[in-house]
């Protein structure tokens, strides 16, 4: 691998704009930084800027050369097939100024001996762009990858979801899902169905109620997908849905059954008990085509 050494790891590129006062002066804004240097006629760029006149943008990419995709093959091949970014460290030898063209160009430093770390046996490969103003050497940026194969880690005993909470105020409608009803609390006084449970009426204040069943019927009023932090026994990404259903109460559940990418606000699911494990069953709901009334299976679902 030594080899790869002094090799380019991109193509020549050629900054999409020359240094100009804009993109300093939202720099300095998002950063906080008022040093008079970066402002007024004989204005610098702020160093800390050199790889920001190298982007090429989410169109532009610029292209990696064969040799450095070389690189990367040989070291997925023989094991050590996946990468963190570790650390960059930057070097200033010339001030840029608005009006300097920047150009630029990438090589393959050095790849590291062996090296054993936390995350896996790997190597760590280190790419040098020097970034030119004019032609002349303005600072190089040296970006560190490690290329590494995963240490291999005991597998975790399966977490099991959280347990509900059952107490007085709720525990009737737990045990309409042990029967597999969802039942809706209504008042006795104004007829008012309230989802969740509470221990009183919102409309009237009465303490008197008595339940009906959901027909199971509904529509996404609105959801969220998680992707963020991860949680013991759930497998982001999935969606969880606030669902309105027929009778007009709404609960929050998840939807089941499509990816997550395919729930949509108004989208009509129906009711289903699913069971976790020896000890929990939960209401979800399930897409639901109303014109063929048939359930709606795209895929796995969480």
């Amino acid at each position: 691998m030594k080899a790869y050494e002094g090799r380019p790891a991109a193509a020549t590129g050629v900054g999409r704009d020359p240094v100009n006062e804009p993109m300093i002066r939202h720099w300095c804004e998002a950063m906080g930084d008022t040093n008079p240097a970066y402002t007024g006629p004989d204005a610098i760029a702020p160093p800390t800027m050199l790889q920001a006149w190298t982007m090429a943008g989410l169109t532009h990419r610029p292209e990696r050369t064969a040799t450095y995709d070389e690189l990367l093959t040989l070291l997925d091949a023989s094991g050590h097939d996946a990468v963190v970014a570790t650390d960059c460290e930057q070097e200033y030898l010339r001030p840029l100024r608005p009006g300097d063209h920047v150009t630029f160009d990438s090589v393959i430093e050095s790849v590291s001996g062996r090296k054993t770390t936390k995350l896996g046996t790997g190597y760590f490969v280190t790419t040098r762009t020097d970034v030119r103003a004019e032609g002349e050497l303005a600072g190089t940026h040296r970006f560190r990858i490690l290329k590494y194969a995963p240490a291999h880690r005991p597998s975790k005993p399966v977490e099991r979801r959280p347990r509900p909470v059952v107490n007085r105020d709720n525990a009737g409608f737990w045990e309409g899902v042990a029967r597999h009803e969802l039942l809706i609390q209504r008042c006795t006084a104004c007829r008012t169905l309230r989802l969740p449970w509470l221990p009183g009426c919102n409309g009237c204040g009465s303490p008197d109620w008595d339940t009906v069943a959901a027909s199971g019927e509904g529509t996404v009023y609105s959801y969220v997908v998680m992707h963020h932090p991860p949680f013991p026994a759930f497998e982001p990404p999935y969606a969880v849905g606030l669902i309105e259903l027929a009778e007009g109460v709404r609960i929050v559940s998840n939807v089941v059954g499509v990816p997550y990418g395919q729930v949509r606000i108004g989208m009509p699911v129906r009711l289903e008990f699913r069971r976790y494990d020896a000890e929990l069953e939960l209401p979800v709901f399930r897409p639901y085509d109303e014109e063929l009334e048939l359930p709606v299976f795209q895929g796995v679902g969480p």
